[in-house]
Order: structure tokens, then sequence, then C-alpha cells
């Protein structure tokens, strides 16, 4: 008999679309929970994205396993009716439509709060409630701009957009685990929860440290694959010309590569390069150190004399690579047009193997 999954016997109603909402109530069905995807007669509009997935999309694939989907036209009274049949018997309920959207269909959360005050209500918005900028429409990569993030991502030539949905992950991340911490207050109290959670907030949070660097007086500068705070960190080249990513976290660190990598045990007492915050000041001359050495080997050279150094070290890699990598774990789930393999969800939890439900058609019910 499979164990019980951690939120069996809660109900999710989602009136969700496209990423962040979605990503947070995939990771609810994952660990149990039912939950009713509300769409409209056309779909979620995730589903639009791409048909790479055998005319499947592969955001609305990865985003959606486990899920009910139930067509409710929530403009008209009759499906207003039946969305509040629905929260009626709902333990949580996230939504992220455009801003003011749910209130003025009658579901106010305030409003919700007060008729069932166990109800815990997530809230996903791009700049929240207040401010000048509260009723504009936000996607990703706009949130990446507005946010600053990428002003510090990309090459010295120009800005660059993070190559994932990385605005929309981390905010579904940061709504799923509210959502738990209110499941676990209410256990204790009762209480549900009135949760809003801006995508422009969780960005700002995420890019504390840029900020207070700017506010030292010291504004971040894009560098690509290398890092503004900690040198030496980056990409190298070998003499058979394959890149490697090596990162040096510490003054002893350094000291030992020094003294097994580059061979001259000298560069580690160096005032050039003795700390971080010199090896920093002087990175031209630190990398160039460094990438003198690398040209000198070849990768399976580089990597021995790296492990010798017990200095941390990845391959630059792509998609193709990411697919062959012998770290990738997969799991299968079925879909209206069959099995698909996606990435496993990273949480592994000993001695419980998951069952990981269908991705629904329009109106389907989950397996």
């Amino acid at each position: 008999m499979a164990a019980r999954l951690p939120l069996e016997g809660l109900t999710v109603v989602a009136v969700e679309q496209a990423v962040a909402a979605p990503f947070c109530t995939s990771r609810l069905a994952d660990a149990g929970a039912h939950v009713i995807k509300v769409e409209r007669a056309e779909g979620d509009l995730a589903r639009g994205y791409d048909e790479v997935v055998n005319g499947l999309s592969s955001y609305f694939v990865w985003l959606n396993r486990g899920k009910e989907s139930v067509v409710v036209d929530i403009a008209s009274p009759d499906g207003r009716a039946e969305l509040s049949r629905l929260i009626a018997s709902a333990d949580i309920v996230v939504q992220n439509l455009k801003p003011g959207a749910f209130d003025r269909l009658g579901f106010a959360p305030e409003d919700l709060r007060k008729q069932y005050p166990a109800l815990i209500i997530c809230s996903i918005s791009g700049y929240g409630d207040t401010g000048p900028m509260a009723d504009r429409k936000a996607y990703d990569l706009l949130v990446q701009a507005e946010s600053g993030l990428s002003s510090v991502t990309g090459g010295p030539e120009a800005p660059a957009r993070v190559g994932i949905s990385i605005v929309d992950i981390a905010t579904g991340s940061t709504a799923h685990a509210a959502i738990l911490e209110a499941v676990i207050g209410r256990g204790a109290t009762g209480q549900g929860a009135d949760i809003r959670i801006s995508m422009f907030d969780v960005m700002a949070d995420w890019l504390a440290v840029p900020l207070l660097h700017h506010k030292g007086g010291n504004s971040p500068r894009r560098i690509g694959l290398s890092h503004p705070s900690i040198s030496p960190y980056g990409v190298f080249e070998t003499k058979d010309g394959r890149q490697m990513l090596i990162s040096i976290q510490s003054d002893r660190e350094w000291r030992t590569f020094a003294d097994i990598f580059l061979g001259d045990a000298t560069y580690g007492a160096d005032r050039r390069f003795a700390t971080n915050v010199d090896r920093v000041r002087n990175r031209r001359e630190t990398d160039g150190i460094v990438a003198t050495a690398f040209a000198d080997m070849t990768k399976a050279q580089a990597e021995e004399r790296l492990r010798a150094a017990d200095a941390a070290f990845a391959g630059v890699n792509d998609m193709a690579a990411l697919a062959q990598h012998p770290h990738l774990r997969r799991i299968t789930v079925d879909t209206p047009v069959g099995p698909v393999a996606i990435p496993a969800p990273a949480p592994i939890v000993k001695g419980e193997a998951r069952r990981y439900g269908a991705v629904p058609a329009i109106g389907g019910s989950r397996a």
C-alpha cells in the first residue's frame, strides 16, 4: 500500500494561468492535494505557448501534472455560482488573474476569509495591491527588466534575459512556501490566511545583494560567467579548447589552489591575491594567472589537478549535455498524447516512492 502523501485530504481551487501560480499548485498536487484547475473554454493560455511535446505545450506539461481541469466561465452568473461552490469546499484558493479581477467577480479575499475563516487564499500579482504600478499587467521578462535583474545578467555589452522564467518560478516557489506555512499555522489555530505575493517583491528580495552593493558605492557590472564578488570564479579554456568553470570560495582554498593547481605556493601569500578582496580588486591579474595555467593543460589534466586541489569546478554545458547528464533524474507523466519524460522534482523523501498524476486535457480529471 502506498504511503499517504502529506497534503492528501486538502482541496485546492486554482484560478490560474501561465507559470507562477501553476508552478506553486503543481507542487501542492505532487504532495497529494486535490488541485482543481479552473480554466476558460479555450484553456490556460500556457497551453498555447508552444507545441514541442507532441503538439502539447512544454510549459503546460511541466506545470500541470496531477491536477483536475474544470471549465468554468467565471464571467457569467452561472460560472461565478460554480466557482462559489468549488471555493465552499476548498482548503486553499490560489489565483493570479489580472489585478483586481478576482475582486470584481465577487471573490475579494477579505470577504472570502470572513465567510470561510479557515480558508487559505494566495493571490499572486505583478506589483501588489497598492502603489503606482498596482494595476499594471506583469509577465516574467517584464519584471526581469523592471526589477533590475536584467541589468546584472549577461555580458558587458548588453543586459540579458535569464534563460528560464526565473521570476515566475521564484514567485511560484515563494507562494508554495507561504501556503505551507499557512497550512501549518491553520493546524495550530484553525485560522486560514490571506496571502498576497507580487512578482516584483520576490525579485527585489532576491536582488538584495546587488542592491546592497549599489548602496555601498559598488554598483554591480555585468561580467558574464564570472562572479562579481568572488575571484577566481569564472570560465577558463584548456589547451584542447574545452571550457571549465571554477570557483575558489575562501582564502584557504586559494592557497591550496595556488600550490597544487597553479604550481606556485607563493601566490597564496602574495599581497595582491592573499584575500578574496585583493583578488577581486586585482581580478584581471588573478584571472590572467589562472588562464595561463589552464592553457597549459588538457581538460583531463586540468580535472585531475583540480581534484587534487579539492577545488570546485564544472563543465559549461548546453541542453544536449543536460539531456545526457549522468545526474539527471526523470519522471514519466501521462498526458493526452501519451507518456512524457520530464526532469524529476528536486526533493527526494527517502522511503517514499512518489507517483505523479497525469496532465489533464481541458476539462479532464486527474489520474
